[in-house]
């Protein structure tokens, strides 16, 4: 996802150049895991890029729709509900429980639609209720999972106007805040995965090299609990996933188990 909103975002940026209009806003980029375990049903469907010259067949693999890139202009306000629809992803967890509790909500909400918002910071606190179900229709209007929400360090004014590349799918669906028609600043004829593709050939030509590295703009909010708790979730059971998660996790985790499927079952500490 971060390679997608980096392409994206950069795309966009140099789109707007010289428009009177859409110039002066700040940019920021959707984009959402397509290749992540498919629906709790196969533990090999992850996204695994070799070490080595990228192809576009990578690009594919890292953006498996031909979807086209949608820019939209949204507010400050539709920029948190937006987020907020997204963190229906994660079961709500109980800081008061030692009983194991599965972090992935897999039966209520398609991993699809968890966007990742690049350029804005904010964290996730699962401990709160879900605002939103998996069709991003309103469950429970008190609740509030998206906290610290922060542009270039400051908390987001939720009358400021920003510019949100997405794609054809999720701008003309209608089905998040800040998004359909009425929202759309421009719609672009490149598919997102041919956007990826050029960013990455051009990166390569300039650095030599691309060296991908996750900005962690977003994070789950530490639970503070005097219970001691046994968060879970499911991921790749192959060696390159540990080594990853060994090297990269932004949280403390081990592996517990493996269940009947063959995902690797982790245990995470969100306690810092």
């Amino acid at each position: 996802m971060q390679v997608v909103n980096m392409a994206q975002k950069a795309y966009v940026e140099h789109y707007i150049q010289g428009d009177p209009d859409l110039a002066k806003l700040p940019v920021l980029s959707a984009a959402a895991p397509f290749k992540v375990g498919g629906r709790k049903n196969d533990p090999a469907s992850f996204v695994e890029v070799e070490k080595g010259q990228l192809t576009f067949r990578n690009a594919a693999d890292l953006y498996l729709y031909p979807n086209t890139l949608v820019v939209m202009k949204v507010s400050g306000k539709e920029v948190k509900e937006w987020l907020e629809c997204s963190a229906g992803q994660f079961n709500q967890i109980d800081p008061a429980s030692s009983k194991p509790q599965s972090l992935i909500n897999w039966d209520g909400f398609r991993t699809y639609n968890f966007d990742v918002i690049d350029g804005v910071n904010y964290q996730i606190d699962v401990t709160q209720p879900a605002r939103y179900d998996g069709e991003c229709q309103m469950i429970h209007p008190q609740a509030e999972r998206i906290k610290h929400l922060t542009f270039n360090g400051k908390p987001v004014d939720p009358q400021a106007t920003f510019l949100v590349a997405t794609n054809n799918y999720r701008a003309y669906g209608g089905k998040f805040a800040g998004t359909g028609e009425s929202h759309i600043a421009f719609a672009s004829p490149d598919e997102n995965r041919s956007v990826l593709a050029a960013w990455i050939g051009a990166q390569s030509k300039k650095e030599g090299a691309i060296h991908p590295a996750a900005d962690n703009n977003w994070r789950l909010a530490p639970i503070h609990s005097n219970t001691p708790l046994d968060i879970r979730f499911e991921t790749s059971p192959g060696d390159k996933a540990a080594a990853f998660i060994k090297e990269k996790a932004q949280y403390p985790m081990r592996q517990v188990a493996t269940d009947d499927i063959g995902f690797a079952i982790y245990q995470l500490d969100l306690s810092k």
